[in-house]
């Protein structure tokens, strides 16, 4: 039997088959664009999403026939918090608003006003957010809102593609604002505050579950037999389980384009003060921390950007950090939000001088970031879901150096997979074994090999605390001015 993860993402579908052994069997893969019309705004047409995921499917098809043939389960990880609205014939009624989208920043302080989102929802209302987004549609374009019937994340469109129903589970529905998130179910009082009900929301389910069975025309188009379709997971939640991190005290740190830092915990538990987002696992009676910031990887392609060099070149000009560096770099270049839910702060070099060249930017470029993750683990330990160690992802992960500066800077030990091959598309592919019933969680969710580990130097960590000072300090100095 095989298995079919697909990865929703906001460029791009990717398709994953796996055996039951969790070995690779094809990829495929798929690009999507983003449309900005103005300012603030990120959309995409639902439609696109089947077309990629199509294209993606026919490529492992067309790589492995013999074993697509053989498919038992499908599940899906995606891009979280996008507001897909549908009329009563499931018809998309406008393009998705995106998680990148700001337009509904407005309507954040205005919801805070009518229910406890924070309390109940676990976050702060954020414009990236689900909820806001529909706040806004029925304030701009009351046309719309009133003829709105479900209303899914991106993800579960495809699910209701692959099914004919209409199905989340709670990793990603913990991110529209709209679930109680330590009940696990829809909160009647949240989705008010938006002037929505239930009928509006799609069955929940737990990811790991089974959400439906694959639509019949699906099945013999592509020449399967009956194929379970499970819950899936929002992003981060299903590249956890692609790193077998579910059970509490786990975590992983992701150098990507923005930075996450994860963390497992065996219940509800919030700080919002610090911006800290609070979900459901994607797998019965957990939950996760994130703290997250918008420029990480993103920061050196910035400067790679302004000064004609890649960021490959620029990482490869700093090699063996003795000590900090003097320049103090702020990475908010699209805002920020943990610690601080920001999302007009604005980054800046501090302490530049004339002797200075490009080398000394990129290091105070990865020590900013580095800064920025140890604000992160500030924010999770005072949740007390701080981990000692932490596997790391993204594709920053492949500087050796940035990794090593991460390490130093925070104190964490980070644990670099032996394979390449985890992230979403592995853990929406695990979570479709779960949902067909192939084998126990503990079996199918499994911890990588690690290939190497970084663990801090001492004494560059005392020196770095000293830089971590100056950092904070150099943020407080923005808010006064």
């Amino acid at each position: 039997m095989t298995y079919l993860g697909l990865d929703l993402g906001t460029s791009g579908v990717k398709a994953l088959l796996i055996d039951e052994g969790q070995r690779p069997l094809a990829e495929g893969h798929a690009p999507l664009e983003v449309q900005r019309l103005q300012p603030m705004w990120s959309e995409q047409d639902p439609h696109s999403w089947i077309t990629a995921c199509k294209s993606a499917i026919a490529e492992v098809r067309a790589t492995a026939p013999e074993a697509f043939a053989a498919l038992r389960g499908i599940a899906v990880s995606g891009q979280m918090h996008g507001a897909t609205l549908l009329d009563a014939h499931d018809q998309p009624l406008r393009p998705a608003i995106l998680w990148n989208d700001g337009r509904a920043h407005a309507e954040c302080a205005e919801l805070e006003q009518r229910a406890d989102f924070r309390g109940l929802g676990g976050n702060i209302v954020m414009a990236g957010f689900t909820a806001p987004k529909l706040r806004w549609v029925q304030k701009h374009e009351p046309e719309i809102f009133a003829q709105v019937r479900k209303v899914l994340l991106p993800k579960d469109y495809v699910g209701l593609w692959l099914t004919g129903e209409h199905v989340s589970e709670m990793s990603d529905a913990a991110g529209t604002l709209w679930l109680d998130v330590e009940k696990r179910d829809w909160s009647d009082e949240l989705l008010a505050a938006t002037e929505l009900s239930r009928d509006h929301m799609p069955r929940l389910v737990e990811g790991s579950a089974r959400a439906g069975g694959l639509r019949a025309e699906l099945a013999a188009e592509w020449g399967v037999g009956n194929v379970t379709v499970a819950g899936g997971a929002g992003d981060n939640a299903a590249t956890a389980v692609g790193l077998g991190l579910v059970q509490p005290g786990q975590g992983f740190l992701s150098l990507g384009t923005s930075g996450v830092l994860f963390t497992v915990t065996d219940r509800f538990a919030s700080n919002t003060e610090s911006a800290v987002h609070s979900f459901c696992h994607a797998v019965p009676k957990t939950w996760h921390q994130m703290g997250v910031i918008l420029s990480a990887t993103d920061a050196l392609s910035w400067l790679g950007q302004i000064t004609g060099q890649s960021p490959a070149a620029l990482a490869g000009m700093v090699q063996d950090i003795r000590q900090p560096s003097r320049i103090t770099f702020l990475p908010y270049l699209s805002g920020e939000r943990t610690p601080h839910n920001a999302p007009d702060a604005a980054g800046a070099f501090h302490g530049l001088r004339r002797g200075h060249g490009l080398p000394d930017m990129v290091q105070a470029v990865m020590e900013g970031v580095g800064f920025a993750f140890a604000d992160c683990c500030r924010a999770l330990d005072h949740c007390g879901s701080l981990p000692e160690r932490v596997c790391v992802a993204g594709g920053g992960s492949q500087s050796e150096t940035w990794l090593q500066v991460i390490a130093d800077i925070t104190g964490l030990t980070l644990d670099v997979p032996e394979s390449g091959a985890q992230g979403a598309a592995l853990g929406a592919a695990r979570l479709a074994m779960l949902g067909c019933g192939a084998a126990a969680e503990a079996e199918v969710i499994r911890p990588p090999k690690i290939r190497k580990s970084n663990a801090p130097n001492p004494a560059l960590t005392s020196a770095y605390a000293e830089r971590y000072a100056a950092f904070r300090a150099a943020w407080e100095q923005r808010l006064t001015r």
